[in-house]
């Protein structure tokens, strides 16, 4: 009976879609990752800024637990203020939409084994992957596959994979260090089984 009972609780809580706490800390995260991608991007630019945004609409969608259709608006919103920073344009859109699709349904794989953190950091480290390798695969194919319009050659793979695996890792370890005072100051209980329950 208590698991009929707790899987009911779920099924109406993600009923409900987002509150307005959801929505405020959703515009609050977004903005910090905004400030850490504007003061670090000035120090760190091979022609690709690490992106942190990234990793605040990770750890939104670690703490919210929102639906792929809601998780597809915040990776919307993520490509939208990622428009104000310089760079390819629109292209974000595309990328940031992919890695929180790619984030929602990663924390939705039952893996009742595997410790927290250690699915927290997996989870933040391959949806920054989903984001950046989109970027750039869509931007190669946009620009680099016809060289009648290239203005500039293109910058060397290479740097890209840097930049990329580079930002996934100080992301997921963003992502980490946050998640739980966060859950705490939330009044939620980070644990193994809240994993489990989101996936029911």
């Amino acid at each position: 009976m208590d698991n009929h009972a707790e899987k009911r609780e779920v099924t109406r809580q993600e009923k409900k879609g987002l509150g307005i706490r959801d929505v405020l800390l959703i515009g609050i995260l977004l903005a910090a990752g905004a400030v850490l991608k504007f003061f670090v991007g000035t120090v760190i630019n091979f022609g690709m800024k690490p992106n942190f945004i990234i990793s605040m609409y990770c750890l939104i969608i670690l703490l919210i637990r929102p639906r792929l259709g809601e998780a597809a608006v915040i990776g919307l919103l993520a490509g939208a203020i990622c428009q104000f920073f310089p760079g390819q344009p629109y292209i974000n859109f595309v990328s940031e939409l992919a890695g929180a699709l790619a984030m929602t349904l990663l924390i939705k794989i039952p893996l009742e084994n595997i410790k927290l953190p250690i699915k927290t950091v997996v989870c933040a480290f391959l949806s920054t992957l989903v984001s950046g390798f989109t970027f750039i695969g869509v931007m190669y194919l946009l620009y680099y596959a016809r060289p009648n319009i290239l203005i500039a050659p293109p910058t060397p793979l290479a740097i890209f994979m840097a930049i990329i695996f580079g930002t996934a890792t100080i992301n997921a370890i963003i992502v980490q260090v946050l998640y739980i005072p966060l859950g705490i100051a939330l009044r939620q209980k980070p644990a193994a089984g809240a994993d489990a329950k989101a996936a029911g």
